[in-house]
């Protein structure tokens, strides 16, 4: 009992002892993620400074960011905070910067070309901005010049709206249509098939709305053993356009880490649907879509937003198909910035290198969400 009470006062001294030094001696990280100034640089060199603004826009410390550059005079604050959080409502509107690069491009005496890659957590994933700084020496101190990209201003103009659109009415409890409500849209998988990647197996597919309705599709897959006992059951939850119009076709992908295909005996698909109300805007014009081999292997392009509505979230999919129209993978990328009318926004999507050479032909579906609903 004696050596029990003693090893308590020796673990509750230690505790003390501990809050004390982390009291009279924090450490400099510590104080920086709690709003303090960053104590690990002085901003003495290019890289320093730079660094400091990475610090700063992650804590989303932006009075302190903006105080910080050479060139804010050229733009007000709440500009600043804009062109790093969006002027409309966004993916980056809510993202949080996980991370960030330095990498220094060319320096002399007094002037620096600093890259800035900003790591940012969204809520579909991460997303990657960079930004080149102009950095130049203020006495003993470097200050960054931000390179302000404004937003473009909207002129006033009238879009005329002539588009399908398809309403929903459910049978309310008073009244007596039957026993059942409209039955859900008839969807279809129109291929399938699995690929073993160094990670697990990858279900690819497309589904097609053969009804003359809209629906809201999903898939789930079941891989099963050769003695026929389940293995595992995931869904398509991104890698797909859940929102699907009359006779209209989306990729899907599902994953299934840690699983090898010598494993797998066979697959059950189960395609679900939901009768929705949707509408064919906003439209969404593909531009200057072009197919890039390896190394670097890519499909870019512009989305030009054809409606007179914001257009919130873009979610670009990108289907690839081989010589013989199978298909050799699927990849997508959701666009961080809101989508103005009239104003063409790039996209580009990245191809594994092993796979691209296979890639013959390809077919691009933009999903899109506005403040009204997903489209």
């Amino acid at each position: 009992m004696s050596k029990g009470r003693l090893f308590a006062a020796l673990l509750a001294a230690a505790t003390v002892a501990l809050v004390v030094i982390g009291t009279v001696w924090p450490v400099p990280s510590a104080v920086a993620y709690a709003g303090g100034a960053s104590l690990l640089r002085s901003s003495s060199t290019p890289e320093e400074a730079v660094a400091n603004l990475g610090d700063e826009i992650r804590m989303q410390a932006w009075g302190k960011a903006y105080a910080s550059l050479a060139n804010k005079a050229q733009f007000t604050q709440p500009e600043f905070v804009h062109d790093l959080t969006g002027y409309y409502s966004s993916l980056r509107t809510y993202a949080t910067v996980e991370n960030f690069e330095v990498r220094p491009l060319h320096a002399s005496a007094d002037e620096a070309e600093i890259e800035l890659k900003l790591h940012w957590s969204t809520v579909v994933g991460a997303s990657v901005s960079t930004r080149d700084l102009h950095v130049i020496r203020n006495g003993d101190r470097w200050e960054p010049e931000w390179p302000i990209a404004k937003e473009p201003i909207v002129p006033p103009q009238v879009i005329p709206v002539n588009y399908l659109r398809w309403d929903v009415i459910y049978r309310g409890p008073g009244d007596d249509w039957g026993a059942q409500d409209v039955e859900a849209p008839h969807v279809r998988i129109v291929d399938m098939h699995p690929v073993e990647r160094a990670d697990g197996v990858v279900i690819l597919g497309e589904l097609l709305n053969e009804d003359v309705v809209p629906a809201y599709v999903s898939v789930s897959a079941t891989l099963l053993s050769k003695s026929q006992s389940p293995i595992a059951t995931e869904g398509s939850f991104d890698k797909i356009s859940h929102l699907l119009l009359p006779k209209q076709v989306t990729p899907f992908l599902i994953k299934f880490p840690n699983v090898a295909l010598s494993e797998v005996g066979s697959i059950r698909m189960t395609p679900l649907s939901a009768l929705i109300a949707a509408s064919a805007d906003p439209v969404i014009e593909i531009e200057n879509e072009q197919l890039h081999p390896a190394p670097g292997a890519s499909l870019t392009g512009q989305l030009i937003n054809q409606s007179g509505q914001i257009v919130n979230v873009a979610h670009v999919l990108g289907t690839f198909y081989d010589k013989t129209g199978q298909v050799v993978w699927v990849a997508d990328e959701y666009i961080d910035r809101a989508l103005l009318p009239q104003n063409p926004v790039p996209f580009e999507i990245h191809i594994p290198e092993d796979l691209a050479r296979n890639v013959s032909s390809q077919r691009t579906v933009i999903a899109t969400y506005s403040s009204g609903g997903a489209q």
